[in-house]
């Protein structure tokens, strides 16, 4: 079949399945792995298959174990949906099929994380001087940030930690907050720092490091340090106070990263961006485009403000590796890497300014109603100050009728929201992320939810 018209069918499934997201059942139709395994299993083909077979075999196998997360109403993590222009520009990365590891390999998909680089420090409020990467998602820019602050805080002490490694090295101490994301913590086991030398910091009701408690800490011992800072907590949406997390790092002589997930993007609100007063004076920062700017999966961002540390912790060089240009594989783990730079050009440049911020602003006024319209009802609290798009809800101040009304509600379709715990108490979990949701979607899946209570 000619790869025209085998894009043309594709095409046709992907927009039939998103003509049907808006109205349709949020959650899988299928969960049973049994059953999905049954449908896109069996033993290995011997032979070719018709390329337009395979394509209908996987829509029929995958269909019912999708997870409409582009539907306006999937609130169960931080996922953005995919805006309509970043979503086209994707495929088209598909096709063109760039390696952007090298400059001389793929020179526009090299000149456009240049550029979307520059917009986003300007739309988060990071300098302009900071250096850049596009990474598979915060994980990894937690992983890269931190890479070039191991980096810098060992070669203050006479330590070369990529030519002598760890072994014998000065420690390190990571001081955090005590609510840190698991995927700082998995960055620094990958790191080899180890999550015995996090000293956690403790935080206020909501999840904000106290800056007298950082101070304490690192008083506590000289030598290197990295601070780990929050902005947006990952259930209550809190945020550190940068500005005195920073006071305090300086003090010190410490590096401030900031976990900004999806808490980075307030910058660019006019609204939000007293949320992050300060955040300009870390050292480093990890964010993610596929959550706030929605852009298809997967695409995280990260930010160093020493460019030399950045590049010191990644750069390699091969006789058959030309240099010259900036190639991005200089400043992320990866080399390989596909062009998640046209994906966030498009999405950027379709939204401007005003969009994002206006994207952003609304899904903190959905996450708003929610708070008003369900912390209404009698038997249902609101755990948490809601100052961004996280909403914690707790049904009948009970454990298990919370569980029972988040796995009615998710059996249900209308919306989906996922189950947490906020300080020793289980809790519903609404995260509002996506372009599309509107208050009308509110409003539906609150009267969904408050069904789902009265029949639990």
């Amino acid at each position: 079949m000619p790869t025209h018209d085998l894009l043309t069918a594709a095409a046709g499934h992907a927009a039939a399945y998103l003509d049907g997201v808006p109205e349709g059942r949020v959650g899988p139709a299928q969960t049973d792995p049994d059953a999905l395994r049954a449908a896109l299993g069996g033993p290995l083909p011997e032979a070719p298959s018709d390329p337009r077979a395979v394509l209908d075999a996987l829509v029929a196998g995958a269909g019912p174990g999708l997870m409409a997360s582009q539907s306006p109403r999937f609130f169960g993590f931080v996922f953005g949906g995919a805006l309509p222009a970043a979503l086209a520009a994707d495929w088209l990365a598909s096709a063109w099929d760039q390696n952007a590891a090298l400059y001389v390999a793929a020179p526009a998909a090299a000149v456009a994380e240049e550029v979307v680089g520059g917009w986003l420090a300007e739309l988060l409020g990071v300098p302009a001087s900071a250096s850049f990467a596009i990474t598979t998602g915060c994980q990894m820019a937690h992983a890269t940030g931190l890479a070039a602050a191991r980096h810098a805080v060992l070669a203050r002490a006479g330590w070369d930690v990529e030519a002598r490694g760890l072994a014998g090295a000065p420690p390190i101490r990571l001081v955090a907050n005590a609510d840190l994301h698991v995927t700082v913590l998995r960055a620094v086991r990958l790191l080899g720092l180890g999550t015995d030398s996090i000293v956690r910091v403790e935080t206020d009701a909501e999840g904000s490091m106290r800056p007298a408690a950082l101070r304490e800490a690192l008083a506590a011992a000289d030598g290197p340090a990295i601070v780990c800072a929050q902005a947006g907590e990952v259930n209550s949406g809190a945020f550190d106070p940068l500005d005195e997390v920073c006071d305090a790092a300086a003090e010190h002589g410490a590096w401030v990263h900031v976990d900004g997930a999806f808490g980075l993007w307030a910058a660019a609100a006019p609204s939000l961006r007293h949320r992050v007063a300060g955040v300009g004076r870390a050292d480093s920062w990890a964010t993610d485009a596929h959550k706030w700017l929605n852009v298809p999966y997967d695409a995280g961002l990260a930010f160093v403000a020493h460019p030399d540390a950045h590049h010191g912790a990644f750069s390699a060089s091969a006789a058959y590796l030309p240099t010259g240009a900036r190639d991005a594989m200089d400043w992320t783990p990866d080399s390989s890497r596909r062009a998640r730079s046209f994906a966030i050009w498009a999405a950027l440049r379709s939204l401007g300014r005003e969009g994002v911020a206006e994207m952003v602003e609304r899904c903190c006024a959905c996450a708003r109603r929610f708070a008003e319209v369900l912390g209404a009802q009698a038997g249902v609290e609101v755990l948490n100050d809601v100052v961004l798009n996280q909403v914690l809800v707790r049904f009948g101040d009970d454990d298990a009728t919370t569980d029972a009304v988040v796995a009615a509600v998710q059996a249900e379709g209308t919306c989906w929201m996922g189950p947490t715990a906020w300080r020793g108490r289980r809790a519903m979990r609404i995260s509002v992320s996506n372009w599309a949701t509107t208050f009308d979607d509110v409003d539906r899946s609150c009267a969904a939810v408050l069904a789902a209570a009265r029949l639990s």
